[in-house]
């Protein structure tokens, strides 16, 4: 049914809820996670000034990704300790585009995303991330209650 399912991802509780219950239907069903984080470009000067605040022997850790390395780490971590096959991809750019890249280039079969921001007069307005998925996915795309 589902052999390779992409959930995106950004570190916040209501992400973590779409990448648990990802999980939970790959070790059902036998597939392989795609976790996806997005970024934003980060400026030189920043960049330099963050470098100047950590000892020279970790500076090369700071860069633009890190935080989404970061994200993406603790997130495979948890699928791989229930047993489930995973691959990160952090990307630069719009997080829904980031998503529909990597569902395209992994041929997946599903898409998970969260519901975030449908709640009270929202509610009638899907979030922009689970709204541009689910008009231009190229496979099926679930969205759960994460909120």
């Amino acid at each position: 049914m589902f052999g390779s399912i992409v959930v995106g991802t950004d570190g916040s509780e209501t992400a973590g809820e779409a990448v648990r219950q990802a999980t939970e239907l790959a070790k059902a069903v036998g597939a392989k996670v795609n976790l996806v984080s997005a970024f934003q470009p980060v400026g030189n000067q920043r960049l330099r000034e963050e470098r100047q605040q950590v000892p020279d022997d970790a500076q090369w850790m700071v860069n633009e990704r890190e935080d989404v390395d970061a994200t993406l780490k603790e997130a495979a971590e948890k699928a791989k300790e229930a047993g489930v096959e995973v691959e990160t991809f952090a990307r630069q750019g719009d997080p829904a585009d980031a998503i529909l890249d990597v569902a395209e280039e992994q041929k997946a079969d599903l898409i998970i995303v969260g519901n975030k921001g449908m709640s009270g007069a929202k509610r009638f307005l899907l979030g922009s991330v689970p709204n541009k998925v689910s008009h231009h996915a190229p496979c099926s795309v679930m969205i759960i209650r994460t909120t």
